[in-house]
């Protein structure tokens, strides 16, 4: 059954339906909205929102994309929506209490994050890399997270964006160069073989 019948089906309160869509776009969600808020934890959540609003939404897709296009969309969505609440929360507690009143311990420290899939022996790299990808710019980061965590093809990221190739490939390229300044502060040594 193509994906567009299920959304029709879905639309009309078919559950079977949304299950179908579920099981096919259930991983990729998930490692996409993972490689936003970096926390697995909170990825399943925002995952289950990104399902909730495609059931919900379904009946307002036209076809204009494709579906993976607009599911994407959604959860690029979502995600970012996730972390600009989870910075507003953090400014706030910040501004309440710098330190842990019980502890003394600072309690904003960043989290470690691992994804799961990464090889065991490539953790701190991966950690690194994931911790350098969330200083870009929100355009970049997206880009980027599409294009080499999720390999989607250029015009693929064009799509799910809204933008055209030659702006994806521009976003990637100031990503790249963002990336490479970041990671030069955790390895000094590879900015002497330049």
């Amino acid at each position: 059954m193509k994906i567009s019948n299920l959304i029709s089906l879905i639309a009309k309160g078919n559950e079977k339906a949304f299950a179908t869509l579920y099981d096919t776009y259930k991983n990729r969600v998930f490692n996409t909205v993972l490689g936003y808020v970096q926390n697995r934890e909170e990825a399943e959540e925002v995952a289950q929102d990104v399902f909730i609003e495609v059931f919900r939404s379904c009946t307002n897709f036209k076809g204009e994309s494709s579906e993976s296009t607009w599911i994407y969309r959604i959860a690029i969505n979502k995600s970012l929506d996730h972390l600009r609440h989870k910075r507003r929360k953090k400014r706030f507690a910040f501004l309440q209490s710098l330190f842990n009143a019980d502890t003394g311990a600072l309690q904003h420290d960043v989290p470690h994050f691992e994804h799961p899939g990464i090889l065991l022996e490539n953790k701190d790299k991966a950690a690194i890399l994931f911790k350098a990808i969330d200083t870009l710019p929100e355009s970049q980061k997206t880009a980027y997270i599409l294009s080499f965590v999720e390999d989607l093809s250029g015009k693929e990221v064009a799509e799910v964006m809204n933008l055209s190739p030659k702006a994806v490939e521009s976003l990637l390229q100031r990503a790249k160069a963002g990336l490479r300044n970041e990671l030069e502060k955790y390895y000094p040594e590879r900015r002497k073989l330049k």
